[in-house]
């Protein structure tokens, strides 16, 4: 959430700004604006709503020049959405203006102090204080005004500091917030996201928490916390700018669906040789995984979901207690984990706040950490003990859907090569096993292609107020996942019940033509799931059913059925959440929904 951009160089800034935020617009984001330093004062220039509004207003940056400058989007949370508590904030003598990604949780006794300081505020926001401190601070010296300031915050944060006492210098800071540095020619950048600095440069520094940067256009600094310059590998950013294009889609979420057959080849394919699995960043003994008595699972949102989908091929092959729990719960829960606990965070973008405080809860009680990530450099893969990499290339849309499905399946390698170690996987099954890993690319692809006709049972179910999904096991995993997509981006109340409770209170919401929505691609429970479905065309549902192809008992039942590939039922949740993601991108695109940035909703979120 929100979108950090920071330019210095012989250009000018204000267009390179204003095409940053664009691209960090998928983020999510409610108001944006732009700071930037020309002849000695800094012009700041922000509008509540979308940057395009903002361009604009600047004629594209063409009315304020300028080659050192730094651009924000906001989503609110101190402060409703408007043009004042936008960001950039300015300091009082308007020497400094900022940009804030995060939340300063001791703000209230901050503005209080600052406020009997004589220092004015503008805005409703936490972040202002933190540029009041600069000025209060600032003695001549940029460097000690930002340690200072830091030293005073608690929180969250990655901050852009611009002073008009240092033009072509940016200072930029990382606390518990994503931020990244882009290393150019003549020219340097910060964002928090690589999405915003690819057009420009391949070369990048991930700031750890507690460093902060000095950036001209002819190089960059980075400092620990004391302030002593330290070394920073340079690392090599590896999605391009056509991956983040839409590539002729018309939105972001049905190209990244188009892509994931490629996006689960690329989890899969280099994991595999000569007919085993290799997982070389998580290479244990089966000494060590002897070791450890449970696994526990932890996300948040899509990540969650699969972390429930994962559950039952870790727990089936390898029989080791899994537990799957929100981390917002984790966080909070006084877990029982110990040393003898392997915790597996899944998390996209390697940001996500709760995800990252649940993580080091459980560290803090000896659990060893594993990390499945999108995004290398990342605050989570930067501190778990073993990091495996989805490779899923860039997610644009706020709504995940290959982020989801390479999760998936970077958890079904973990399951079989974990199994394979313990001896809990029996020689004869473990190739038919891969065998079906393997065949996942082509199988996802036809899952695609055989489902034609989605949008037009989109034109059937869009109005519905409500949207029930039912499953059992792999297929409630599935269900769960459907629910949220729909619901995220149609805007249309949807919920996921495991099948076997609708009789437990559920089944009294079911009326007549009500749409109940039946993933039935576990083979081992279909005829009770088809009892299930029995039960709720009693009562008026119109059921729409995912099944395997050539599933005669389920035409026979269901209203409407979306087929897909069959394949064994451990792998069957990658292949059935293909044709539910495709309904609800459709409901949304008939519903006239704003489907790569819902409202409400954040890419990442950074913020508890």
């Amino acid at each position: 959430m929100c979108g950090i951009v920071g330019y210095t160089g012989s250009g000018q800034a204000a267009p390179l700004l204003l095409e940053g935020l664009k691209r960090l617009e998928y983020r999510g984001y409610d108001s944006a604006g732009i700071a930037v330093l020309g002849d000695g004062e800094i012009t700041v220039e922000k509008v509540s709503g979308k940057v395009a509004g903002l361009c604009e207003k600047t004629r594209d940056g063409a009315a304020v020049p300028g080659s050192t400058g730094i651009g924000h989007t906001r989503w609110a949370t101190h402060g409703a959405p408007t043009d004042t508590n936008a960001h950039p904030h300015v300091s009082n003598d308007g020497r400094f203006a900022i940009v804030h990604n995060g939340i300063i949780e001791n703000y209230a006794p901050l503005r209080e102090e600052l406020l009997a300081r004589g220092y004015t505020f503008e805005s409703e926001t936490d972040t202002e204080i933190i540029v009041h401190l600069l000025e209060m601070y600032y003695e001549g010296d940029i460097k000690t005004a930002v340690m200072k300031t830091v030293a005073r915050l608690e929180g969250s944060y990655g901050l852009g500091v611009l002073c008009s006492e240092r033009p072509g210098t940016l200072f930029a800071v990382k606390e518990a917030s994503p931020l990244i540095l882009g290393v150019g020619v003549g020219e340097n950048y910060f964002a928090s996201d690589v999405t915003a600095l690819v057009s420009y440069t391949k070369n990048a520094i991930y700031l750890d928490d507690g460093e902060f940067a000095e950036l001209t256009p002819g190089g960059i600094t980075v400092y620990d916390c004391s302030g002593r310059a330290i070394e920073k590998p340079v690392s090599r950013i590896t999605w391009t700018v056509e991956a983040a294009e839409k590539g002729g889609y018309a939105h972001f979420m049905l190209k990244e669906i188009m892509e994931q057959p490629a996006a689960v080849r690329a989890a899969i394919a280099p994991r595999v040789r000569d007919g085993e699995i290799r997982l070389e960043d998580f290479d244990l003994t089966p000494e060590e995984l002897h070791s450890f008595r449970k696994i526990v699972i932890t996300a948040c949102g899509s990540a969650y979901y699969a972390g429930c989908a994962g559950k039952y091929a870790l727990e089936s092959l390898c029989r080791i207690p899994v537990e799957v729990v929100l981390a917002s719960e984790l966080r909070y829960g006084d877990p029982l984990i110990d040393e003898q606990t392997l915790l597996i965070v899944l998390s996209q973008s390697g940001e996500t706040a709760d995800t990252i405080a649940a993580m080091k809860e459980c560290r803090s009680r000896g659990a060893k950490v594993l990390a499945v990530v999108n995004v290398v450099g990342s605050t989570i893969a930067k501190s778990a003990d073993w990091t495996l990499y989805t490779w899923a290339g860039p997610e644009i849309a706020v709504a995940t859907t290959k982020g989801y499905t390479t999760q998936l399946v970077v958890l079904y390698l973990l399951a079989m090569d974990i199994a394979r170690k313990l001896g809990k996987l029996e020689d004869d099954r473990y190739p038919a096993l891969l065998y079906d890993m393997l065949r996942l690319p082509r199988l996802i692809q036809n899952a695609i292609d055989m489902n034609s006709g989605l949008p037009a049972l989109a034109k059937k179910y869009h109005s519905s107020p409500s949207l029930f999904f039912i499953g059992r096991n792999t297929d409630w995993a599935v269900a769960l996942e459907g629910a949220l997509k729909m619901k995220e981006i149609s805007y249309i109340h949807a919920e996921s019940y495991a099948a076997g409770e609708l009789k437990h209170g559920t089944i009294a919401l079911i009326e007549e033509n009500t749409p109940v929505i039946a993933v039935c691609c576990n083979e081992h429970l279909a005829d009770k799931t088809i009892s299930n479905i029995v039960e709720v065309k009693a009562r008026g549902a119109r059921v729409l059913a995912v099944a395997f192809r050539e599933d005669r008992k389920i035409v026979a039942q269901a209203n409407d059925v979306i087929f897909i590939p069959r394949i064994g039922t451990l792998f069957s949740p990658a292949l059935a959440v293909i044709p539910l993601q495709l309904l609800a991108y459709y409901v949304a695109r008939e519903n006239g929904c704003d489907i790569d940035k819902p409202k409400n909703l954040a890419k990442s979120v950074t913020v508890e």
